[in-house]
């Protein structure tokens, strides 16, 4: 198991020392966090809303059957 922590632990300890010597880069990362967290938060409660929220075990069964068995919009070849 050593020969294996030995490698990760200099790629560890390389982002560590890089990450302590940052001037700016401390600001952009933070910068950068916090779109993120924006950006996918404005994601998941504008176009990820939960299309089965709301129904029942059979409603849930009889949604995604009848989604499923719909024809798929592009072409299989076989």
């Amino acid at each position: 198991m050593k020969p294996l922590l030995s490698p990760l632990r200099t790629v560890f300890c390389f982002y560590v020392d890089g990450f302590r010597s940052m001037t700016w880069g401390r600001i952009l990362w933070v910068i950068i966090l916090f779109k993120l967290i924006i950006f996918f938060g404005v994601i998941r409660f504008v176009f990820l809303r939960p299309a089965l929220g709301g129904l029942d075990g059979q409603a849930k069964s009889e949604t995604v059957g009848r989604n499923l068995s719909q024809d798929s919009p592009l072409p299989v070849n076989h």
